[in-house]
């Protein structure tokens, strides 16, 4: 079968006027890939169109931004909130596709409305965009359309995304802070390299004596990083486009490299407890919603945010496949606390399991909540410590020269 190489037509808006059935002049906008199209749904909706234009774009006012997973769950919570409140689907869609801020979230609910409203199942509208609805996602909205339980599902779907997305939150707080003071630190360097050092070293010249060691190494690092930093930024800026590239296309790699990050003191730690909250919350949300749980885990392992534990999901995946239990399963990779196996144990005995998953989610994403405060608490005082001996040592490495000057002079 030859690949489909065609792109989507663009979506464009169009603004109309027109009459209803009863003769009323209405108005109002229409997404569409082009004008014919527009008219014909217009008519469709009982609607006359009188007038029909293409809605003008300003450069800055309609540019579209990258729709986030953030979107993606507002979008879960509002659309769960208004079918549980009785809204129709279509009518649901409608209303947060048009209010949404974001151009590009309009044209997707508007998009995935459209096919909705032509007779597809809401599972297979959301399969056709796969960037922002993955399979755990479509698996619950299947669950809950078979089983005629869709607002609950999507109740269900809409606490993980924000569960998840406040535990991805709390991750990006542990690891931004010691991250921007690093790129400050070595910024105020490179100032002082390139603008401040080569100063001193003319007024080092005229003393017309030898250098101490500590200071000759910084001026020579200093000729170097003025005369060659293109060169820094351009094997720095290759280092991060080459190890980015081997990262998206070797699971090898990125298995290296999270094994290798898991065993980082503190942060190894919070990746751990993260890794294990989402395991427990996503198994749980996908156990509840009825999804047999050899399926589950396949979604599962996609959804833990580390290599590792995907790795040791699918196995766990094969094992229960054979009739093995999950607890039996995940002692197996020695990856997981006895205290999350136990829970696990007890929940398959009593047949909640999705509860004792719940609440081992629970317990981890409060874990993380706190060691993301700790870690904090932990590098302030070491940041500090790392950033004063930096630019302390550059500091006497310039003056220590003149110290020694000085006393020599008081000397003679």
């Amino acid at each position: 079968m030859a690949k489909e190489s065609k792109k989507e037509p663009k979506t464009l808006v169009f603004a109309w006027e027109g009459t209803d059935r009863r003769g009323k002049r209405v108005k109002g906008e229409m997404p569409a890939t082009n004008m014919a199209l527009a008219k014909a749904e217009l008519r469709r909706q009982g609607i006359n169109p009188i007038k029909v234009k293409k809605k003008s774009q300003s450069l800055l006012g309609n540019r579209k931004k990258k729709i986030t997973s953030k979107d993606i769950a507002i979008f879960s919570r509002q659309l769960a909130t208004m079918m549980a409140a009785g809204v129709p689907m279509v009518q649901a869609f409608e209303i947060v596709g048009r209010g949404h801020v974001n151009p590009a979230m309009q044209d997707l609910l508007l998009s995935i409305k459209g096919d909705v409203e032509g007779g597809t199942s809401l599972n297979d509208a959301l399969r056709k965009h796969p960037l922002y609805f993955d399979d755990l996602f479509c698996n619950l909205v299947d669950a809950g359309e078979q089983a005629g339980v869709l607002e609950t599902l999507l109740d269900k779907i809409a606490t993980y995304k924000e569960k998840t997305e406040s535990l991805k939150g709390k991750i990006k707080k542990a690891l931004f802070y010691p991250v921007a003071v690093i790129a400050v630190a070595i910024i105020i360097t490179a100032i002082i390299m390139i603008f401040v050092v080569p100063q001193f070293k003319d007024l080092f010249s005229s003393f017309g004596a030898d250098l101490p060691a500590f200071t000759l190494m910084v001026v020579n690092m200093s000729d170097f990083v003025a005369a060659y930093w293109w060169l820094v930024l351009l094997a720095v800026g290759g280092l991060v486009m080459v190890l980015s590239n081997v990262w998206k296309r070797s699971p090898k790699f990125r298995e290296t490299m999270d094994r290798m990050l898991l065993k980082v003191p503190v942060i190894g730690s919070i990746m751990h407890k993260a890794a294990l909250a989402r395991f427990c919350r996503t198994t749980a949300t996908m156990f509840a919603a009825g999804v047999p749980l050899v399926e589950a885990l396949q979604s599962v392992s996609g959804a833990t945010g580390s290599a590792v534990y995907s790795k040791a999901v699918l196995v766990m995946r094969d094992d229960v496949a054979t009739g093995q239990s999950l607890q039996v399963a995940m002692r197996q990779q020695g990856l997981f606390p006895h205290m999350v196996i136990q829970m696990v144990a007890i929940g398959e005995e009593s047949g909640s399991l999705d509860e004792m998953l719940s609440k081992v989610a629970d317990f981890y994403e409060e874990e993380v909540d706190n060691a993301v405060d700790a870690l904090s608490s932990l590098l302030e005082p070491l940041i500090m410590v790392i950033l004063g001996t930096l630019i302390g040592g550059l500091v006497v490495a310039l003056y220590l020269p003149i110290f020694q000057l000085g006393s020599v002079v008081s000397g003679h």
